[in-house]
């Protein structure tokens, strides 16, 4: 056994078949399967059980592959070493944020990472999709929900606040939502996941309602959704980081203050997988977000 042997198998486990397998290592498929079988033979044991979509190890064949991701990750850590001495940090790293929390929340940080780091590129999505989070070309994602897959790290960003809001001149001339119920009949403004009925989660103390919505104006786009809002089209529900500034000019005004409200989920986490090698630069940049998320308020201290 050697380490390209080792090498291999990572690949093929990550890539979660022997096609994608096949296509990061630019080999034909066959070549792969052949390979696979060859490290099989020489161990004397199964290593990867195989079904018509997906590779999953066995005991022995996780084992190995913790053993190869520690050595590829030393190799790409000496690599780095070697190839960075002496220069300003370089590299690049790329993630995936929220469309939303992305353009009005984290978009003044990553400004200020890339002044404070000119040599590191940032190859930035903006998109809410949740499936599938850490494919193998984004090294960090960002999402809100109310628990992360436990196959991944997941750094706690702090809670999300949603919030019914109104321009003040809707509220003057329509009235607002007084009980939870009323939701059901307002013009709603909101988000929505494609193909799921949208229902707010509401929490007062102790107690959890849910209140099933259909919505007026629908968009994954919250700088439309707010501009909805301005222009007196209903009542949004959104996350505060939307409305804050329209809120403190009193352009806005929010009802149900008493609830704790959610759609999507209660926190905001950074997701990167276990066990990949961070370059300098990609470890910087969880270490500066998650800074940047904490002098902001939205993170707790740990």
């Amino acid at each position: 056994m050697d380490v390209n042997s080792l090498t291999l198998l990572v690949e093929i486990l990550d890539a979660g078949n022997l096609s994608e397998a096949a296509r990061r290592l630019k080999m034909s498929r066959a070549n792969v399967s052949y390979h696979l079988n060859q490290l099989e033979r020489s161990v004397g044991l199964q290593l990867v059980r195989r079904t018509t979509r997906r590779v999953e190890p066995t005991e022995i064949g996780l084992q190995l592959y913790e053993h190869g991701r520690a050595i590829q990750n030393a190799l790409l850590a000496a690599r780095e070493s070697v190839t960075t001495l002496g220069k300003s940090l370089q590299g690049r790293v790329r993630l995936s944020v929220p469309s939303g929390y992305g353009q009005l929340v984290m978009s003044g940080w990553l400004i200020e990472f890339k002044r404070r780091y000119p040599g590191i590129v940032l190859d930035v999505l903006f998109e809410n999709r949740v499936e599938d989070l850490m494919r193998d070309e984004v090294d960090i994602a960002v999402r809100v929900m109310s628990e992360p897959p436990q196959n991944l790290v997941a750094r706690d960003m702090g809670p999300v606040r949603y919030v019914a809001c109104a321009s003040r001149a809707f509220a003057e001339n329509h009235g607002m939502p007084i009980q939870l119920d009323d939701l059901r009949t307002a013009p709603l403004i909101t988000a929505a996941v494609v193909g799921r009925q949208l229902r707010v989660a509401a929490y007062l103390r102790d107690e959890r309602h849910e209140v099933l919505l259909e919505p007026a104006i629908i968009s994954e786009n919250f700088l439309f959704l707010r501009q909805a809002v301005l222009a007196g089209l209903g009542v949004g529900i959104v996350p505060d980081y939307v409305v804050q500034d329209d809120l403190k000019r009193g352009d806005v005004v929010t009802t149900l203050d008493e609830w704790r409200l959610s759609i999507f989920g209660t926190n905001m986490y950074m997701l990167y997988m276990p066990n990949r090698h961070h370059t300098r630069a990609a470890a910087t940049f969880i270490e500066f977000i998650l800074e940047q998320a904490s002098a902001s308020g939205r993170r707790s201290a740990v």
